[in-house]
């Protein structure tokens, strides 16, 4: 009985085994402009929207990666900016025993399909608070614009960059 585990101790950890851990998330930076005010002079709210998406990954240290989405949403009646709102939210991962390509699509994939939610729900909370009627960011395929990315990369003659 000599390769018993005794009560209460913890099991051997692979060290090479893979981790894909959350380890905090948080708004990095936020920013909401209504140059006019929720009451601009319009008969119908039917505004025109502009919505730029950007991920950026860093390494914080051994298999820690920062990983931040950034969504810029601009809504447009006729040529007055109604509102211009901007989160940058944020994510730490503990990423360990994957390769160099599956951690890229990990960090340029997965995490911002984590982070999604809560940049949508701040960029909705600020609109509301600005006064302006309820407005979701649609869903987003993290996957597919990855690999649109890649393909664009190998089109062009360069590695893939997350």
């Amino acid at each position: 009985m000599a390769d018993e585990t005794p009560i209460g101790a913890a099991p051997a950890i692979d060290p090479n085994a893979q981790e894909l851990v959350l380890q905090s998330i948080y708004i990095k930076d936020a920013s909401f402009e209504a140059p006019l005010g929720p009451n601009l002079q319009v008969t119908e709210w039917n505004p025109q929207f502009g919505m730029n998406m950007n991920t950026t990954g860093t390494v914080l240290g051994e298999n820690l990666h920062e990983v931040v989405l950034t969504i810029t949403l601009e809504a447009k009646i006729t040529d007055k900016v109604a509102y211009l709102v901007e989160v940058k939210q944020a994510g730490v991962f503990l990423i360990r025993g994957y390769s160099e390509d599956e951690t890229r699509r990990i960090v340029a994939s997965f995490c911002p399909g984590v982070l999604f939610p809560y940049v949508r729900q701040a960029i909705s909370d600020l609109i509301l608070k600005g006064g302006f009627p309820p407005f979701l960011l649609p869903p987003v395929n993290f996957d597919a614009l990855y690999q649109q990315s890649v393909d664009q990369a190998r089109q062009q003659g360069q590695p893939a960059i997350n």
